[in-house]
């Protein structure tokens, strides 16, 4: 017996013992053959699976590493199973085939193609395997690996979509990349903004502009949180009050943005707020009025070495007192920024270990400005938005203890008595 008549099982059995014509066999022969090898590509898949699902998850379970874990996650296994039983029902075609060999060439491309889909859907998997794996170790938690595995993953779309296409045109792979080669023109602007991604993701990454977890400020786009996605052609970010705000990738070099990392990693986070005092407010200060200040502990031995030092000078230059402003003074504007400092020096909220000052700014036309500068212990923002809170409630109280007054903007009430007291008649002497 040669071996188209081995192929030939059921047409055999069917011209033996049923004495059909030759026409009707073959298309029972076909027909029957499919249906026992659709069975048999389901019987093989479902032994696959059960091998993948009990077999191997009992080793992953087993296993020290994550790895496997996630090959499981990411059904790795499952689409092996898939590509095993095609191909093997791939390589049994020629046998359901042999009386029509006409349709064989289309069953197999059709095949092929189904192959190389599941070959990309296996690929895929494990490079989302290794991106997820990555992910959990501390030197990859902050990097873009979601932006090379789409990269990647395009690369690998292209080249089965090259191979797909030849094999449905029936043209050699090469003379069709030759004809792909005259399209690129048009295949670059189609994948702009991926081409700018793709540069940009690795741009982010070299120069370590962002990192997933990093702050970061973007006014333009309304950004203000946390970044906890960066892929090839936009980044995510968790604002604060939990919308999400979605850049491309580009952006972030060829726009402005703040990244707040360098805060979050230093010692401290920045307090720089000023108070406005009013200029008509500061004097010089009387013996009477330093007298009641050294009740204040904060400032006490400031005062009486400061004042002793005051007095010797004065005294050593025969300064004439009867008019306070001749010789030095202390004032209460001066003596309120020593408070401040040493207010400041004592709080257990600042960072004793970074600059923490307090400056005169220049006058302006709402005052004199009191800047407080200083770094707060707690990077948290609603703590941090607490220590501020409480260091200008305590300093805000405290200035009407130096006879200071905060500058503040008169409203419609302040204005009405200001009227009112000026329309009101005043007696003649």
């Amino acid at each position: 017996m040669n071996k188209a008549n081995s192929d030939r099982i059921v047409y055999n059995f069917l011209v033996d013992n049923f004495h059909l014509n030759d026409l009707m066999a073959k298309y029972l022969n076909v027909a029957i053959s499919f249906i026992f090898l659709l069975l048999f590509g389901f019987i093989l898949f479902k032994t696959l699976r059960y091998i993948a699902k009990k077999t191997l998850h009992q080793i992953a379970v087993r296993s020290k590493t994550q790895f496997d874990d996630y090959l499981i996650k990411n059904k790795t296994f499952l689409n092996l199973s898939n590509l095993i039983t095609l191909n093997v029902i791939s390589a049994l075609l020629p046998m359901i085939f042999v009386d029509f060999p006409q349709y064989l060439g289309f069953s197999q491309g059709l095949f092929d193609i189904l192959i190389i889909i599941l070959v990309v859907m296996v690929i895929r998997s494990v490079l989302l395997t290794i991106k997820d794996f990555l992910m959990t170790l501390n030197a990859f938690k902050d990097k873009p690996i979601q932006s090379y595995i789409q990269v990647l993953m395009i690369v690998i779309w292209l080249i089965s979509g090259t191979i797909i296409f030849s094999i449905i045109t029936g043209k050699p792979l090469l003379e069709f990349l030759t004809a792909l080669g005259a399209f690129s023109a048009v295949l670059l602007l189609v994948f702009k903004d991926t081409i700018l991604g793709f540069v940009a993701s690795i741009q982010v990454s070299v120069n370590d502009t962002v990192r997933i977890g990093d702050w970061i400020t973007m006014d333009k786009y309304g950004a203000d949180g946390d970044v906890f996605e960066i892929n090839l052609s936009s980044v995510k970010v968790r604002n604060f009050d939990k919308t999400i705000t979605t850049i491309p990738t580009y952006y972030l070099i060829s726009d402005s943005f703040k990244n707040w990392r360098g805060m979050s990693s230093s010692g401290g986070r920045r307090i720089k707020r000023s108070l406005i005092i009013k200029s008509n407010s500061v004097k010089l200060l009387t013996d009477n009025d330093i007298e009641e200040l050294k009740k204040i502990d904060l400032i006490s031995d400031y005062i009486t070495e400061r004042q002793s030092e005051i007095k010797l000078y004065n005294k050593e230059n025969q300064i004439d007192k009867s008019i306070l402003l001749n010789g030095r003074n202390l004032t209460n504007f001066g003596v309120f920024r020593i408070y401040v400092d040493n207010y400041l020096s004592q709080n257990p909220d600042i960072n004793k270990e970074m600059t923490t000052m307090t400056r005169q700014l220049a006058p302006t036309s709402e005052g004199i400005p009191l800047e407080i500068y200083a770094f707060s212990q707690d990077k948290v923002w609603a703590n941090y938005e607490r220590i501020i809170a409480d260091i200008f409630d305590h300093l805000l109280a405290a200035t009407s203890y130096f006879d200071l007054e905060i500058f503040e903007k008169p409203s419609g009430s302040d204005l009405s008595r200001l009227l009112n007291q000026t329309d009101e008649p005043t007696e003649n002497v």
